[in-house]
């Protein structure tokens, strides 16, 4: 997929000594978190990132032309107790997820992946703990069946008092006579 790099960027991608960045949000519930690969807080459109430095690892960026779905893997190691029992509590399935890039000299960034949280490891050695969440693609969810029916009771799920599909059981085995005269 194409997408336009801010000309700050790329002047600064052409100097000899370029320091890039990775930055990811993650949307929960109760609030974001927000890490960068730098080290301090940083702050993104007036939203501030706090620093993991080597401490954050991503893979699977792969820029494609095609719309197939991808999923990118985001691990961070040496992680505080209060970030794994709130990874332990809060529902994180399909919430989402941002991956951007940028330059230590630049205000512009990129956003070079966007999706849902999909699956969360936790791996607790005692001293250390070392959380790896796989993110999928918002085109994952073209890829999903529609659990949607074309029924009275699916209707009235979400439209309580609407009538539309009332009938459509009684249609089902009905004969329809068309173009002829019936008997």
């Amino acid at each position: 997929m194409s997408r336009t790099i801010p000309a700050a960027i790329l002047t600064a991608l052409g100097q000899t000594n370029v320091a890039p960045f990775y930055a990811v949000e993650f949307d929960f519930d109760t609030a974001p978190v927000r890490f960068w690969t730098g080290y301090g807080d940083r702050t993104i459109d007036g939203e501030t990132y706090l620093g993991a430095g080597s401490l954050i690892g991503i893979s699977g960026l792969e820029e494609i032309s095609d719309l197939s779905a991808k999923s990118a893997t985001i691990s961070l190691s040496g992680v505080p107790s209060e970030l794994v029992s709130l990874a332990l509590q809060e529902p994180y399935q399909n919430r989402g997820c941002r991956i951007l890039f940028g330059v230590t000299d630049v205000s512009d960034y990129v956003e070079v992946f966007g999706g849902f949280m999909d699956t969360m490891n936790i791996e607790d050695s005692g001293d250390a703990s070392t959380i790896t969440l796989t993110v999928e693609s918002k085109l994952v969810q073209l890829e999903r069946a529609k659990e949607r029916r074309y029924t009275h009771e699916s209707q009235q799920s979400r439209y309580s008092g609407d009538t539309f599909f009332s009938y459509v059981s009684d249609l089902q085995d009905k004969e329809v006579v068309w173009g002829r005269k019936s008997a």
